[in-house]
């Protein structure tokens, strides 16, 4: 039998893409900030090779964009990136509620909860970050607890760039104003009654004002 022994620089790649891409995601390198292999390699104290293998990964995830000859660079979105992430949540997110009602109520809502409870402290030391995190981790349990892998695999290809751009953009403004803060309240308020509809056009609004917020930030035409 072939031996099943795990390739080293493999997992050193996997741990290299998990610190860049949650740097990404926190805002510690901009939107179309320029990332240089030999720079991120001195940072963690590896070789190129498992550097130039994770930023090949992040391209994949939409993350980073590499450009030869010219250097890697964090995604910046377009209009049309942006008009194209928003319709994608919109269509995926209702649905992947509804599913979880269904499938797991009691995870979910308990998984919503733990998410608006860090919030509230995100919100009081205006920590976009913890924010952010907390966010992301409402949205992403309705996936988590839907029971259909297709749909969560979906939501997974988009996820760290909707992340990114909420630390970047929103969660500025969010931990400003407690309207954001709300609307999770009552999305989890509506899910929990299973009204559907209610809580499908309440989605809708809350992605659609974040798109708006993208753009503006981004002066996206």
């Amino acid at each position: 039998m072939r031996s099943l022994k795990l390739d080293a620089p493999k997992s050193l790649s996997q741990r290299v893409v998990q610190r860049l891409r949650q740097a990404i995601i926190d805002g510690e390198f901009a939107l179309g900030a320029a990332i240089s292999e030999e720079m991120v390699a001195n940072s963690f104290g590896v070789s190129r090779t498992p550097v130039r293998e994770a930023m090949g990964q992040l391209q994949a995830q939409g993350l980073m964009v590499i450009r030869p000859q010219v250097g890697s660079f964090v995604f910046t979105p377009s209009a049309e990136d942006i008009t194209a992430l928003c319709t994608f949540r919109i269509a995926l997110e209702p649905k992947a509620a509804e599913l979880a009602f269904h499938h797991d109520r009691a995870g979910a809502i308990a998984t919503m909860s733990d998410a608006i409870a860090a919030m509230e402290p995100a919100i009081a030391a205006r920590d976009n970050i913890a924010y952010g995190r907390a966010d992301a981790a409402f949205h992403e349990a309705l996936f988590a607890h839907c029971g259909n892998r297709y749909l969560a695999e979906s939501y997974q290809l988009a996820s760290s760039r909707v992340a990114a751009l909420r630390t970047n953009l929103t969660s500025p403004i969010d931990v400003r104003t407690r309207t954001s803060f709300d609307e999770h309240r009552k999305l989890l308020d509506l899910f929990a009654r299973g009204e559907f509809a209610a809580f499908a056009t309440l989605m809708t609004t809350h992605v659609t004002n974040s798109g708006v917020v993208y753009a503006k930030a981004l002066q996206v035409d």
